[in-house]
């Protein structure tokens, strides 16, 4: 697995991934000095998806029992809000893009066109759709499950992005994720063993231990599929089919949880 990072390294690793997955404001000492490449600090994607998630998640455990499914799309609001919809966007344009192209290059092109298409018009509708009708299942079972669930599919899927990002090279020689530089074999690592960690920790008490390998094993299905297809069609990642992959593994997630209580 390699060396592990030591505690000011994770720290400083940690502030950057926030900055780098979300709005929330970051300290500047932590980015001085720095390349720009964030190749071992996606190591911490998973536990920046938990500080992340934490208000959406506790806005939804104090709203749901007034209505569950308004409270899980309050809190997906939040969630948006906090992450700039940074992957939803790349969702939207990775729909479209790999939908839509006839080709590679036709493919790359549509996904770097800021305007949005049927496919992500459809692909957005969906993911909002069964994660909030997810939720919604889960806080009616218990809202505690429902918060923690949403933590959970934050860690998980954010390790899983970083997965997608280190299996695949650039597709592209420019753009986000090429300057960002591709994760390192170790923070990979790293980054799985926490998001499952934090998953387990996080959901067994409250859903069992079957339920949530079996959602962990559809999560990383669901990622494992999208980078084939991925790998088929366009050869490569790029920023976007990194946060499809995010979208894909967390819907995985919640929805097979939602349908297992």
């Amino acid at each position: 697995m390699g060396q592990l990072p030591n505690t000011s390294e994770f720290v400083a690793d940690l502030a950057r991934s926030i900055g780098f997955l979300s709005r929330l404001p970051v300290p500047d000492r932590f980015f001085k000095g720095q390349s720009g490449s964030i190749s071992r600090a996606v190591q911490a994607f998973p536990a920046a998806g938990l500080v992340i998630a934490t208000l959406p998640a506790i806005a939804l455990f104090l709203l749901a029992p007034g209505d569950a499914l308004t409270a899980g799309l309050i809190a997906l609001t939040l969630l948006a809000l906090l992450t700039g919809a940074l992957h939803e966007d790349g969702l939207a344009d990775a729909a479209d893009g790999l939908g839509g192209g006839r080709d590679r290059e036709h493919a790359l092109v549509i996904m770097k066109d800021s305007r949005i298409g049927s496919y992500g018009v459809i692909a957005l509708i969906l993911s909002f759709g069964l994660r909030a009708s997810a939720l919604a299942a889960l806080a009616r079972h218990e809202p505690a499950a429902a918060a923690l669930a949403l933590l959970g599919a934050a860690a998980v899927s954010r390790a899983l992005m970083v997965w997608h990002w280190h299996a695949l090279p650039s597709a592209r020689e420019t753009g986000v994720a090429a300057s960002a530089g591709l994760p390192e074999t170790t923070a990979r690592n790293v980054a799985l063993f926490m998001g499952v960690a934090l998953a387990l920790v996080l959901l067994v008490l409250v859903l069992g231990l079957p339920k949530v390998l079996l959602s962990l094993i559809v999560a990383g299905a669901l990622c494992f599929g999208f980078t084939r297809y991925v790998r088929g069609k366009i050869e490569g990642h790029t920023g976007d089919t990194i946060g499809a992959s995010q979208q894909l593994s967390e819907i995985g997630m919640l929805a097979t949880l939602a349908l297992a209580i």
